[in-house]
């Protein structure tokens, strides 16, 4: 049994199961649903139902108030339908950009490089003359002998002819422990792609990049098409990490800002007996909060975990950032099997 999802602004429709939510099912059917943490935790997926039920689940109210809920609104990450519903979501009109075909393919793992103590570059190449499209920010997911998924941002901008991923050994993840320990050069696996709706919009506001950790992955791979396509914008670049050793890649935004002259780069650490210079001690989105007096005329583009993303849309909106002007990608969240 499954229902139809309406989304009214652009008439689209998909399937969805008793047992899926809005964004995982409107994910499998290749239709991109604005969201940051995926969990209930930000906001950032919220959306309006007009017609229909659904039962909403595990997420927290300061992401959706009572008040939110009786004016019809909804976590499309922890919304699952009841009966067939008509809905409108954030960015539904969005660009009239093309749309860009979600597909399975093989590709062979072509190098991988150690970047830090806990951190890889790989790099995969596609196989039997595959051809792909995909827009700067969007990721990937390994498929795994047991039909699992493991989520990963592209790093390069699409033009290459290749797909760079960075990837963070995390204690008892199975992929990334997997990656470290035994995945060999030259083998092939089976990937999906691409998938998500962390592109860059169009406009001509200034652009705030928010990264934590790895989020700086999709961020480097929205900020190289721009200078490919030579987008002039100005630019301010936070990196987030808990220690100076974690900014992986980091003589590329120097080289940015030396290339670029609309290009700032605000690398900040949490820990504070570090003694760097090129350093700025505290937390990522304070950093932005304390250089900017507003926020009303720009744009954010944040990649973390689901806290810096929950944290960091809840302090900009307070700071006169609209909703329409957050996009987000938080990382990790359960990828359901298809």
């Amino acid at each position: 049994m499954s229902y139809k999802v309406t989304l009214k602004s652009s008439g689209k429709t998909f399937q969805i199961k008793p047992s899926q939510t809005i964004l995982e099912a409107a994910t499998i059917a290749g239709i991109t649903i604005p969201f940051g943490c995926g969990d209930g935790m930000c906001g950032a997926c919220k959306g309006e139902l007009i017609n229909g039920n659904v039962m909403l689940e595990g997420y927290q109210e300061s992401a959706l108030t009572e008040e939110e809920k009786l004016d019809g609104l909804i976590l499309c990450c922890k919304a699952l339908a009841t009966e067939d519903i008509v809905i409108n979501i954030r960015g539904d009109e969005d660009e009239g950009d093309e749309v860009v075909e979600i597909k399975e393919i093989s590709v062979r793992i072509e190098s991988v490089e150690k970047l830090n103590e806990d951190i890889i570059k790989m790099i995969l190449k596609l196989q039997d003359n595959e051809t792909l499209k995909f827009r700067a920010g969007q990721y990937l997911e390994f498929i795994m002998d047991d039909d699992s998924r493991r989520a990963f941002s592209l790093a390069n901008p699409p033009h290459e002819n290749l797909l760079e991923l960075h990837l963070k050994l995390i204690k008892e993840g199975k992929f990334t422990q997997f990656v470290f320990e035994k995945m060999q050069e030259k083998s092939i696996h089976r990937v999906e792609i691409p998938i998500g709706e962390f592109y860059l919009r169009e406009s001509d506001k200034p652009i705030i990049f928010v990264a934590g950790g790895t989020g700086f992955a999709p961020i480097k791979s929205i900020i190289e098409d721009m200078i490919f396509k030579e987008i002039k914008r100005p630019i301010y670049l936070y990196r987030g990490v808990n220690k100076f050793e974690d900014l992986y890649m980091n003589d590329l935004p120097f080289r940015w800002v030396k290339e670029n002259k609309d290009f700032t780069y605000i690398p900040v650490s949490e820990n504070k007996s570090e003694c760097n210079k090129q350093l700025r001690i505290g937390l990522v989105h304070e950093a932005v909060l304390e250089d900017f007096s507003t926020l009303a005329d720009v744009q954010v583009y944040c990649c973390g975990t689901p806290g810096l993303v929950k944290t960091a849309f809840e302090s900009f909106i307070k700071k006169g950032l609209t909703e329409d002007h957050f996009f987000a990608d938080g990382f990790p969240f359960d990828i359901p099997k298809k």
